[in-house]
């Protein structure tokens, strides 16, 4: 992810100067941040931990709650409920149960709508919730979507790499963090997608996986995108 862009749209994002608790009639206080709540929140959250290895899952959750924090911050309106459950449910294309022929952010958000059928969500907001678990890891494009899709990528951003940390009271990420802990993350991250290249290269080749394929994995090697075009079956 690159912390200029997340940076800049941080700051262009939100054009409103007032909070606005959208589909929010519910909420509750976790680890001192105000988030939405009500029967379907709290059955994304047991299925995320019911899938996600325990790092994943406070992973997850970190997101969802950095999100609603720099969302209030930057005074951003936006959908909650499809950010908390977009958020929360963002890599469940990392773990074991979750698996398809594409790469593993498409297979996700594929496995969350699945999941959310039939739960009296719109095509509109599901599309959203779509749009933000296949695009999070992308946002050089997340970022220029919807406000609930740049939301949504901002907290995920910010427990990734730290990107706009700087936004937030440094008590609120203290809470947080202690509240959900990272539980080795930065490892047990790499290996879980060095697992995902080694077992399924043909899905990382155009997303972040081709990265720690590259760092990580001996032998791995990428398609590129010069000779598919210097090798497209067309006379010049």
């Amino acid at each position: 992810m690159n912390n200029e862009t997340v940076s800049y749209k941080q700051e262009t994002v939100a054009p409103a100067n007032t909070f606005v608790n959208r589909d929010a009639s519910q909420t509750r206080l976790i680890a001192g941040v105000s988030v939405p709540d009500g029967p379907l929140i709290t059955a994304v959250i047991e299925h995320a931990q019911q899938l996600s290895e325990p790092y994943l899952f406070n992973h997850a959750m970190r997101s969802w709650l950095f999100a609603e924090a720099v969302g209030r911050i930057k005074g951003i309106d936006y959908d909650r409920e499809v950010v908390a459950i977009g958020t929360i449910l963002h890599d469940i294309g990392l773990t074991a149960s979750v698996s398809g022929p594409n790469r593993f952010e498409v297979n996700g958000a594929d496995a969350a709508l699945s999941f959310i059928k039939g739960k009296g969500l719109s095509d509109r907001r599901a599309q959203l919730i779509w749009d933000l678990i296949a695009l999070n890891s992308t946002p050089s494009l997340a970022l220029h979507k919807e406000p609930e899709v740049a939301v949504g990528t901002m907290g995920i951003g910010l427990d990734y790499g730290g990107f706009g940390i700087q936004a937030l009271p440094t008590a609120d990420v203290e809470r947080i963090l202690s509240a959900f802990p990272r539980l080795m993350m930065k490892q047990r991250f790499a290996e879980t997608c060095c697992r995902l290249v080694t077992a399924k290269p043909e899905t990382s080749y155009d997303n972040f996986l081709r990265d720690f394929g590259e760092r990580f994995v001996p032998g791995y090697k990428t398609v590129s995108t010069v000779d598919l075009l210097m090798n497209a079956p067309f006379d010049e």
